[in-house]
């Protein structure tokens, strides 16, 4: 898999996710930041750290990490995937 396959990939279960169920094209902006980490970060809990902020930033709200980390583990793998790691 290509990188920029993964980044597609990665955006589609970033959307699916929508921890505030107010649409999927609310979260550009935070979906972008997290791409963006999950090209330099390896680690879940580091990567879901970075979504809690970017998301509590732009809403106001405060997503529990428990959560951040399931959704960062997706991610994470699918990285792996794209490196052929797993």
């Amino acid at each position: 898999m290509s990188m920029n396959e993964m980044n597609r990939k990665a955006v589609e279960i970033m959307k699916y996710w929508d921890p505030f169920a107010i649409g999927a094209e609310s979260y550009g902006q935070e979906i972008g930041t997290v791409i963006t980490q999950l090209q330099m970060v390896d680690h879940p809990s580091e990567l879901a750290k970075t979504i809690q902020t970017s998301y509590e930033y732009s809403f106001g709200k405060w997503i529990p990490l428990e959560q951040c980390v399931d959704i960062s583990y997706k991610l994470i793998a699918l990285k792996f995937e794209a490196k052929h790691i797993i």
